[in-house]
């Protein structure tokens, strides 16, 4: 079965789509406090790599990083949802899912780590 939202093409899916996005971000910082630390942790460091005298390239790779632990912290958030909705149960895939999306966020945030100090401190 397809969901009905499917049929939407051309600008009508655009702005829905935009939307749908608006609301994930208000549902993340409402309801997430991982996402809420990383985003005081973006306000903090996107500034810094701009005012910074480094060059376009490094300022990109700096801001990028930042944003990536964001984009990674949302889709670990939805993984856990989609797994507590399914079941609130105590269960190995569960875990494994949960800790696999967990995992992924600490490697975005090592990562973020190893550049920004290569670029402020090499």
């Amino acid at each position: 079965m397809e969901s009905p939202f499917k049929g939407q093409t051309g600008l009508t899916r655009i702005w829905k789509a935009f939307n749908y996005s608006q609301d994930g971000l208000r549902a993340a910082i409402r309801h997430e406090d991982a996402f809420r630390q990383e985003v005081l942790l973006a306000l903090v460091l996107i500034p810094l790599a701009l005012l910074y005298p480094h060059t376009a390239l490094e300022k990109a790779v700096l801001i990028a990083c930042v944003l990536l632990v964001l984009i990674v912290e949302l889709i670990n958030s939805a993984i856990e949802a989609v797994v507590d909705r399914v079941s609130l149960e105590r269960h190995e895939l569960a875990k494994r899912a949960k800790d696999i999306g967990s995992a992924a966020v600490l490697i975005t945030l090592i990562n973020l780590a190893a550049v920004w100090g290569l670029i402020f401190f090499a």
